[in-house]
């Protein structure tokens, strides 16, 4: 009644922090508060110079983004499937890491992705994620997509979350990075307590 716990079953757990036990499919995100993540994305896009060299992290957001470049003379070095092609369609040019490809996220991952981004030094990293938490800071599912988010916001001069305003709240198995480390561009806060903890750009 307090509203201090969200009954699941076998139990509780403490309202204000729900937990991700895995990340659904790239189809399903695509279908999911499409109106918020495409005004993130045409304001993330606008923050594109022509002298940039532009990380652009595998997600449904950051693929929105690529519609809203327009003949940039940036570099970009990504680890979506999806985004590089979209990328080298536009003119741009493109780089992508190598490693394995998860198939769920069209994404790049491992430890061989991880070592070819330590080899730049990016000017801007525009980056996704699964859930945003004061304690917890950004988090996602995949080990591996932590790290490799986690190298590419360490080789960026300046990072960008890219998330919208469900992300808030959200708690997933793995950290990548702390709140006070990377800009959140969201459609809106839930909580002015984010505000306190993060740099946050609201696109109301």
């Amino acid at each position: 009644k307090q509203g201090k716990l969200i009954k699941v079953r076998g139990g509780a757990t403490r309202a204000g922090r729900r937990f991700l036990p895995e990340e659904p499919d790239v189809s399903t995100k695509q279908q999911l508060h499409t109106a918020e993540k495409d005004r993130i994305a045409r304001y993330a896009a606008a923050q594109i110079d022509d002298s940039d060299f532009v990380y652009i992290d595998a997600g449904t957001t950051t693929e929105r983004m690529i519609d809203y470049i327009e003949s940039s003379r940036a570099t970009f070095v990504t680890n979506g499937i999806v985004h590089a092609r979209k990328l080298i369609q536009k003119g741009c040019k493109a780089y992508i890491v190598g490693g394995q490809i998860k198939l769920s996220t069209q994404a790049v991952v491992g430890t061989l992705a991880s070592g070819m981004l330590r080899q730049y030094n990016f000017t801007k990293a525009f980056l996704g994620v699964n859930g945003i938490s004061v304690s917890r800071g950004f988090t996602t599912p995949d080990p591996e997509e932590a790290e490799l988010k986690a190298e590419a916001c360490r080789q960026a001069f300046v990072s960008f979350i890219l998330a919208d305003s469900s992300k808030f709240g959200m708690v997933s198995a793995v950290t990548f990075l702390d709140l006070d480390k990377a800009c959140i561009l969201t459609d809106r806060i839930p909580d002015e307590k984010y505000r306190k903890a993060a740099t946050i750009k609201e696109l109301l």
